[in-house]
């Protein structure tokens, strides 16, 4: 009994300690801080929550904020108004702008904790800190907090300062004030918010984005029936009210306007500054921090347009970004969701990342490596061509550019899932614990990867084998000036350069004659690489492109993964064509350069065709015969193909006809034939055959007993020598 007594005493004095310590904060922050910040109404009734952002020219750009409508508070419903204040301040209206008895609890859970974490803001108090101070957490800020709430107290009835507090008070998605929050989310004025639509917004207020109803559903509305279940308490509403509310769902109504505007540059800017700054975008605008970034309005206005000139029926989406990986410059979309983050299949898109390059890094493939595209079954998983339709034996570069599905998952199966893997992940793509099977290959992920991940990734082979993140911002500053953030990019080595040459190389074939082969007639070199994922019905449809100075990542979908109205990677390549052509309609890239570690060579493509083996040709095989392919110096061709280094004389027949001696054999056409006749001494040399193919037949005049036989020769293309055959079969003829 002692015990519990003498616990009881000891959380009694906590108490009695903390609420002497609120008290004495107050007094001492009334005398010695009352004058580091002075109270402004001014930054209350005109309070500027744009962002201060910066274009690559350090241009200013419009702020996609959802900002700007102000609502009377008279205008809207009970519920709305008591949602906030039985969440957020239920004493709102007894107080005088500070709950001693909450600010006690807190500061005893502070010092017990030794952190200053529980603040126990009241309305009040929340609109100084979203108008006079930055959201720090020390004694200082909250003593200012505290004496400016007084001041306010002091300045602004009760109904004004509420109806300030839900005109300025952060919703997320950029949206600040209730009118804003409600247009953005719900496409309907405040005025017009039903109970659970209220009481949604009002569970906002704490963590926008955790308990955001477009990013976290299921939070959202747990959040949201715990502010009802306030209410209730509170007796504010019915029961009846109360249950209709709880057990319904929450319809997010996204307007196109929004859509756009919650996958526009400035969004994606806020939210990477916010990740930069770690603080809410609110803060980011009080603190009066800018922001420079890489936005090139030019390429931003080609973006657009080339969406806006076609007729879409789907969510899209659009990133451009330096050829070398570091700078966003471009960014546009349209979907009821934010994009930037969201993953999605990335179909066959994700073949030269995690399939292709990798093989070519490990030397385990050429461009000229020969496939079988075949029906496969490996443990249960059998991959399927587009309608089932199989080539054979098939050059890596024709099964990159027609984007073929089995020789991608037996390339796969070559390296080994895990060393693919890693080099995806070096190249910023991420996986799930459960991407573990060959499927991966066709960009068959659990969940997938963003549109910003996937073209990023593409990077490795625009700039020579090399990543870094992509960033859309520059540097920020604070109010006064200084550089307090600076994007320095961390380059990390994932190929060699001849992987990446190799690898751009055959996705230039696929733009010249593969299935980015829209892109086949522009006026300057372009890699490209389409993806879809479906097969009858697309629910994704990809093109990513790069020159020496830009890669395009275009996506085509519904945030719903409903399908599309198309099939096939072709609208996506047609808006990456007109993209490009438009920002390079006054100077065109330059061309992609092959390094030293990359070299051309003659290849035997009989040997390719008959034996599958990739042969070096060597110098009698006619040209014919030959093709040229770049290869890795790490990797060339082993051995030198044996073809046509040796010569034998075909078997030679003859007969006479009408004074004619007619003789015949069959011919190659990459060999040389010399008919000889001998009948009195030496041979005389009748005739040389080249070019010809098949049974040949030759006639001569004859009016004596005479000999004939052949010689064949084939020539050394490299010094014009010969190799010449021994003497054929010799015929006999007599006229």
């Amino acid at each position: 009994m002692k015990k519990v007594f003498k616990n009881i005493f000891l959380y009694s004095s906590i108490v009695l300690l903390s609420v002497i310590v609120v008290f004495s904060l107050f007094v001492i922050g009334t005398y010695l801080f009352s004058d580091k910040v002075k109270f402004d109404i001014n930054k209350i009734k005109y309070s500027n929550v744009a962002i201060q952002l910066y274009d690559n020219e350090n241009r200013p750009i419009k702020d996609n904020t959802t900002g700007g409508s102000f609502v009377k508070l008279d205008t809207l419903n009970d519920d709305t108004i008591q949602a906030f204040i039985s969440i957020e301040d239920k004493d709102f209206y007894s107080h005088h702008g500070l709950n001693y008895k909450r600010m006690a609890v807190a500061m005893f859970k502070n010092i017990t904790s030794f952190k200053l974490k529980e603040g126990a803001s009241t309305i009040s108090q929340q609109l100084i800190k979203n108008t006079h101070l930055t959201n720090e957490k020390t004694f200082t800020r909250k003593i200012n907090e505290i004496v400016l709430t007084k001041e306010l107290e002091k300045t602004l009835t009760k109904d004004q300062i509420l109806e300030y507090y839900l005109n300025i008070i952060y919703f997320g998605d950029n949206c600040y004030g209730i009118e804003n929050a409600s247009m953005h989310y719900f496409s309907k004025s405040a005025k017009d918010l039903n109970l659970s639509e209220s009481a949604t917004l009002a569970g906002m207020i704490k963590s926008p984005n955790a308990y955001s109803p477009i990013k976290n559903i299921e939070k959202s509305k747990s959040r949201r029936n715990l502010v009802l279940n306030e209410m209730l308490s509170d007796e504010k509403i019915s029961f009846e009210d109360y249950n209709k509310a709880r057990l319904s769902d929450i319809t997010v109504n996204i307007t196109p306007i929004n859509s756009n505007a919650l996958n526009s540059y400035q969004s994606a800017v806020i939210d990477e500054a916010c990740e930069i700054l770690r603080m809410p975008a609110k803060n980011i605008a009080i603190g009066e921090y800018k922001i420079y970034t890489y936005y090139d309005l030019e390429k931003q206005n080609s973006l657009i347009n080339s969406f806006n000139s076609y007729d879409i029926n789907s969510n899209y989406l659009g990133i451009s970004i330096s050829s070398n990986g570091e700078k966003v410059e471009a960014y546009y979309g349209l979907a009821p969701v934010q994009m930037l983050d969201a993953k999605r299949q990335p179909g066959s898109a994700i073949k030269p990342i995690l399939v292709y390059a990798p093989a070519l890094n490990e030397n385990i493939i050429s461009p000229l490596t020969q496939i079988n595209d075949e029906y496969i079954n490996i443990n249960g998983y059998s991959p399927k061509n587009v309608n089932n339709v199989y080539h054979g034996y098939t050059s890596v570069r024709d099964c990159v550019s027609k984007s073929l599905n089995v020789p991608a998952v037996k390339v796969l199966s070559y390296i080994g899932l895990d060393k693919a893997k890693q080099y995806a992940k070096r190249s910023g793509i991420t996986f799930d614990s459960q991407d573990n099977n060959l499927s991966l290959a066709l960009g068959g992920m659990a969940y997938g990867t963003t549109l910003k991940e996937l073209t990023n990734a593409y990077s490795v082979f625009s700039n020579n084998g090399k990543f870094a993140e992509a960033k859309f911002i520059n540097y920020i500053t604070d109010k006064n000036g200084k550089i307090i953030y600076h994007n320095k990019p961390s380059f990390n080595n994932v190929i060699r350069d001849d992987t990446a040459y190799l690898m751009t190389d055959m996705l230039k074939t696929c733009a010249k004659s593969g299935t980015g082969r829209k892109l086949s007639d522009v006026d300057f070199e372009v890699a490209t690489k389409t993806g879809t994922v479906g097969s009858t019905q697309n629910t994704n449809a990809y093109n990513i492109s790069y020159t020496t100075s830009d890669i395009v990542g275009i996506w085509l979908g519904n945030a719903d993964n409903t399908p599309i109205d198309y099939v096939g990677g072709g609208l996506p390549t047609d808006i990456v064509k007109l993209y490009l052509n438009d920002i390079y309609s006054n100077k065109k890239p330059q061309s992609f350069s092959m390094p030293n570690s990359v070299y051309i060579e003659n290849i035997d493509t009989l040997s390719l065709s008959n034996e599958h083996i990739v042969y070096k040709a060597n110098n009698y095989i006619p040209q014919r015969y030959i093709t040229k392919e770049i290869f890795s110096r790490f990797n060339p061709p082993k051995e030198k193909s044996t073809k046509f280094i040796s010569v034998s004389p075909p078997t030679l027949t003859g007969r006479v006809e009408n004074n004619k001696a007619i003789l015949s054999f069959e011919a190659e056409d990459y060999l040389i034939y010399e008919i000889y006749s001998v009948s009195d001494g030496e041979p005389k040399l009748l005739s040389e055959i080249s070019n010809k193919s098949g049974i040949c037949e030759q006639s001569f005049d004859i009016d004596k007993r005479c000999k004939y036989f052949i010689i064949t020769k084939i020539k050394n293309y490299a010094d014009n020598t010969e190799i010449i055959s021994d003497k054929s079969n010799v015929i006999d003829l007599v006229p």
